[in-house]
């Protein structure tokens, strides 16, 4: 048994940086209560707090830097529906081929990160179990997993997923995909891992918020500390003995993400990048997407609270937002690249938000702010863009590729309601595609294990079917 917690170590290295209320409950703990609280203290940097919180840390000044940036190079959504050629000397035709002989080489795995609660949409689990099938009630995770096991069919070779969770959703995550069979994916081809934590501090003075009398308040230390967890977790030496080379990474709350497209993927490898990025285009200077841009001959993403307004609004020569290109996190990265930028993972920039998140205060009362109160430090995986070679950006058509799931009902957008009419009115599209009727007010429902694709329901439906009352299409 491990030695017990020493109190006055601990209190040595709090005073200097005058946290030592983080030990104001000491005495009431038992002995697994004082552990847990020792082993977080312990991991603390705390001059990296310290200089965070009083803006000692290099920042970016984005809102210069937007200023004097470029549009980004990319191959935009009506260049790939022409067949045109891209800048890296590649058609559609000829990516999407390059991208089936990746995926039929088992060359490519999925990055999900999934570390989100509930919370904002009302709901006590983690968001992955949200069941946002508008017919099926199917749960994200499980329409991401069923996305997966189809392209696994569909090119003979598993795709192997990698799921990136948090602390909070790390235990429930692990037991919810127990209690549904792995939904299908077997041992070798479901790895999950728990990224990193950075404590949230308050906002006026800089003390460390106390979660719980035995516990800091630890917030997921962003995407930006997936290659740290990936390589921590052993999860990057599994991709080094199942062959993977490339990694498809989204996020969970997105159930329109094309997982494994294969001509992203193919464009991806066709240009020789290392980072390969999918992108929307904006509809106006407002939304609240991350902005690709050039910046000194590197591509990077700038926040969309950190982009000025005149930037934003800024027009090319044909009156179009010159800043067009949103991002929706979803990325393609070269492996070797991943693993070079692990030396990169501590000069990542911290990126700082302030939210609202509730406390133990001094009297061991538990505090529900009505205003944000706290300072969340953060790394964004985006950051990795500028040391990335020959990075490339793909314009996909926002209603086949990103409707996040984000905001509770009655919101104006990305609430289930406005998610779900997006999956739906493209399950329409494919069917049509197809040559099927849908009478009036039928909704159809589509899982991925009967077609992943518009081209996986042209080879399953007839022309000229009919559909005359609301179903879900279930797969096996």
């Amino acid at each position: 048994m491990s030695q017990a917690p020493d109190k006055a170590a601990l209190l040595k290295l709090l005073q200097p940086h005058g946290q030592e209320h983080v030990l104001a409950y000491w005495n009431e703990l038992d002995d697994r209560q004082q552990r847990r609280l020792a082993g977080q203290v312990e991991k603390l940097d705390l001059d990296l707090i310290d200089s965070l919180y009083r803006g000692e840390v290099d920042q970016p000044d984005w809102a210069s830097l937007a200023r004097r940036a470029e549009p980004p190079p990319a191959l935009r959504l009506a260049e790939r529906a022409s067949g045109a050629e891209a800048a890296w000397g590649a058609t559609r035709d000829q990516a999407k081929a390059r991208g089936i002989e990746a995926l039929r080489d088992g060359q490519v795995g999925v990055i999900l990160v999934a570390g989100g609660q509930g919370s904002r949409l009302g709901f006590d689990k983690p968001k992955s179990a949200y069941p946002i099938g508008p017919l099926s009630g199917a749960t994200l995770l499980q329409i991401h997993c069923e996305k997966i096991r189809a392209a696994a069919r569909r090119y003979g070779r598993p795709v192997r997923m990698y799921l990136m969770t948090s602390p909070v959703t790390h235990d429930d995550t692990l037991a919810f995909v127990k209690a549904h069979d792995r939904f299908g994916l077997l041992e070798d081809e479901l790895v999950i891992f728990c990224q990193g934590t950075m404590p949230a501090v308050d906002a006026e003075t800089g003390k460390l918020l106390m979660e719980a009398k035995d516990s800091l308040f630890l917030s997921p230390d962003g995407h930006g500390g997936t290659v740290a967890a990936l390589d921590k977790s052993g999860a990057l030496e599994h991709m080094r003995q199942h062959g993977v080379k490339q990694l498809f990474y989204f996020q969970v709350d997105n159930p329109l993400a094309p997982i494994c497209d294969a001509e992203l993927v193919g464009h991806h490898l066709l240009a020789e990048s290392e980072l390969t990025s999918l992108a929307v285009a904006k509809t106006s200077p407002q939304d609240k997407l991350g902005n690709f841009v050039i910046i000194d001959g590197h591509l990077h993403v700038i926040e969309y609270s950190d982009f000025p307004a005149d930037a934003a609004e800024r027009r090319d020569a044909q009156g179009g937002l010159a800043f067009w290109a949103g991002s929706v996190a979803i990325h393609v990265f070269d492996l070797a690249f991943l693993k070079r930028s692990l030396a990169l993972k501590e000069s990542l920039p911290f990126h700082v938000a302030k939210k609202k998140a509730e406390y133990i205060d001094s009297r061991g009362r538990r505090v529900e702010p009505e205003q944000p109160n706290a300072l969340k430090f953060e790394r964004f995986i985006f950051d990795l863009l500028p040391h990335a070679g020959r990075p490339i950006v793909v314009e996909y058509a926002e209603d086949d590729s990103f409707a996040p799931l984000k905001n509770a009902p009655g919101e104006k957008k990305d609430t289930p309601e406005y998610v779900q009419r997006f999956m739906l009115n493209q399950h329409r599209r494919w069917l049509e595609a197809a040559g099927a009727n849908l009478a009036d007010g039928v909704q159809v429902e589509i899982s991925p294990l009967v077609a992943l694709d518009a081209q996986g329901v042209a080879e399953i439906v007839e022309p000229g079917r009919r559909f005359e009352k609301s179903e879900y299409l279930k797969g096996e």
